[in-house]
């Protein structure tokens, strides 16, 4: 994807050449003992809320991915853009390996401690100018992931375009600040260049347990799509959440999809005795 369409409101990047249908997964679903499980949480496991902080988890979930954890040995991973922190939090008490910032933090396991994958954090002077946006309406919603800044505006949807002009002049005025515009699902969010979702997956994928093992990665943002897009040089497989996105084996209609479809997992005793499809 060009510099000038990660810019671009999420509305205006071009939809071309995107499959007709894309059946939910069903058939695909490969062996737990042979691969790890990779979930994005806002908008695929989680269902969007007015504001970051209102997300809510449905009972059932956490015991769900628990059990996944277990199931495939401990190859079960959060991708987020959240931080690790904010994970904790929003699943508390469980706690489950993960990705976080979209690439900066990174747990194995939850006996391990988070590390962070040689990302520094965003330049204060430039998080001042930034958080600045959101004094142009009421209802721009600022978050601070120390990694990235995120622009959040579900409660102002006509201050989109702003926004977005906004960050772009700041970039003019800064063009060799190292910085990256992640345009998302009413959000627009400002992080350091050199790591994304992506590039935490495939350091993920080189250690235990995760090693060795075939990915499936659900996502359903724009963010997503650099992870999307390594699949198949990891052997894996990806499915979208709300949309029909390129490059993936399948779509689910909606967080509560994905959750039934994960629980699924659980409950079918092929997974445990036939080999993965390759």
């Amino acid at each position: 994807m060009t510099q000038d369409v990660m810019d671009m409101p999420p509305q205006e990047q071009e939809d071309d050449e995107l499959p007709d249908s894309v059946p939910v997964p069903g058939a695909l679903i490969p062996h737990l003992g042979e691969c790890a499980l990779l979930l994005d949480i806002d908008g695929t496991l989680l269902d969007f809320a007015p504001t970051p902080r209102e997300v809510w988890v449905p009972p059932g979930l956490a015991k769900t991915l628990d059990r996944l954890l277990a199931r495939t040995s401990g190859a079960l991973a959060l991708v987020s853009g959240r931080s690790l922190n904010d994970i904790d939090l929003i699943f508390a008490p469980a706690e489950f390996p993960a990705v976080g910032g979209h690439g900066a933090e990174m747990r194995l396991s939850t006996d391990n401690e988070a590390v962070a994958a040689h990302a520094p954090p965003l330049d204060k002077d430039l998080k001042r100018r930034l958080a600045a946006i959101a004094q142009l309406s009421p209802g721009i919603l600022l978050e601070d992931k120390g990694y990235s800044l995120a622009l959040h505006y579900r409660l102002a949807p006509h201050a989109e375009k702003a926004i977005y002009e906004a960050v772009s002049l700041i970039r003019a005025d800064l063009p060799s600040a190292p910085i990256e515009v992640l345009p998302g699902k009413l959000v627009c969010e400002i992080k350091h260049s050199g790591f994304t979702k992506a590039t935490g997956v495939r350091e993920l994928m080189t250690h235990e347990p995760f090693k060795g093992r075939r990915p499936v990665f659900i996502g359903d943002d724009v963010t997503d799509e650099t992870v999307f897009a390594i699949m198949p040089d990891l052997g894996g497989l990806a499915f979208s959440v709300g949309r029909r996105a390129h490059g993936v084996a399948g779509h689910f209609d909606e967080p509560r999809d994905v959750r039934e479809w994960l629980a699924h997992l659980l409950d079918d005793e092929k997974l445990l005795t036939e080999p993965l499809p390759r």
